[in-house]
């Protein structure tokens, strides 16, 4: 079976579950967790490589006690790569997702209600590296054609980019080879080993890699610039995001998770990569080290959402890129203004006023 078809069917089985369930509630499912507006609350989220600098407003909400102080308690759970994540929460597994908005658009495509509640990084994060020894030959991804593509999982965000990378440089999607690698350690495993010719991963990642002189930067897409420079517009990466029957259910323990993390993006606006790496736990420095983790964090500090509102004609321009190769979304209408809420990071805004 082809491996879109995969996909499309277990995220099809994990909708019917979801819409079946909406309407319901059990007291052992992460979902009841939440539903009490009495303190302490608890959410459960799903995470995929939690140690990579995406998910560093999260990090920080829980080092610098900031959900604590907001009377939540936050479960994180790792999953092998972000595809698992949303099929996690899909299955009532966990409450909500650390990851890439993008997947509210698929899902809305597919007739599931899911929205991101604050956007915590206004640029992917996300560089496309090729093995050194293939340097010479692929400078680009117009060059990628029969090519092994690393990517942290088939359904996984870097596959979206990858996929866009591919088809916006002239290569059919179904010219590439995808690899399932992970993130990290497997990730670079796979680079030095010449499993993969080229990957999409993120700090520190990316770092320990160049800092191995394993790989070379052929796509960066760490800043806002050079995101809009590759994908010829914004692309909104991390977010937090739940079922919308989740947050219609949960607003107050939802409000109190934003609350924390918003103000885990102003600590970011407001120190540097160096006090931020020193509350950062030292097992997600990565093999590189802190210096590394440093230099890497300075270098994509524009990433992070200075305020957590989506972004102006984000959602456009993710619905343009995942309509340019994903049939789930290539002429489906999707209300995008569906896809997210503004709302309760602005409650957050006014409420520390």
């Amino acid at each position: 079976m082809h491996r879109r078809s995969v996909r499309n069917l277990t995220i099809s089985v994990l909708a019917a579950t979801a819409l079946t369930a909406a309407g319901c509630s059990s007291s052992s499912s992460p979902q009841s967790n939440a539903a009490s507006t009495s303190d302490p609350v608890t959410i459960t989220v799903a995470v995929s490589n939690a140690t990579n600098q995406t998910y560093l407003s999260l990090v920080l909400a829980q080092q610098l006690g900031y959900f604590k102080k907001q009377g939540v308690t936050v479960k994180v759970v790792s999953t092998v790569n972000g595809n698992q994540n949303w099929q996690d929460m899909l299955a009532h597994q966990v409450d909500g997702v650390i990851g890439f908005y993008d997947h509210n658009i698929d899902l809305r495509a597919k007739g599931v209600s899911t929205e991101s509640v604050i956007q915590l990084n206004q640029a992917p994060g996300m560089v496309e590296l090729v093995r050194t020894d293939e340097a010479a030959s692929i400078t680009s991804p117009a060059q990628e054609s029969g090519k092994k593509l690393g990517i942290t999982g088939l359904g996984s965000s870097t596959q979206f980019v990858a996929d866009y990378l591919a088809v916006h440089n002239g290569v059919p999607v179904n010219q590439l080879h995808p690899v399932n690698i992970g993130a990290g350690s497997t990730f670079v495993a796979a680079m030095q080993n010449d499993e993969v010719d080229v990957g999409v991963s993120t700090e520190p990642t990316v770092s320990t890699l160049l800092a191995k002189k394993a790989a070379k930067i052929i796509v960066d897409m760490r800043s806002v610039s050079g995101t809009e420079a590759a994908l010829g517009g914004p692309y909104p990466g991390t977010a937090l995001s739940f079922e919308t029957s989740y947050v219609q259910s949960n607003k107050p323990a939802v409000q109190k998770m934003v609350n924390a993390l918003v103000e885990a993006l102003n600590y970011i606006q407001t120190h540097s990569a160096a006090q931020i790496a020193a509350v950062v736990p030292a097992a997600n420095y990565g093999s590189a080290g802190k210096t590394a983790y440093e230099q890497s964090l300075a270098n994509e500090i524009g990433m992070f959402s200075p305020t957590g509102l989506m972004p102006a004609d984000g959602p456009q321009s993710v619905d343009r890129v995942l309509s340019s190769f994903d049939p789930n979304v290539e002429g489906h209408n999707v209300d995008l203004s569906q896809t997210y809420t503004d709302s309760l990071v602005q409650a957050a805004a006014s409420a520390s006023n």
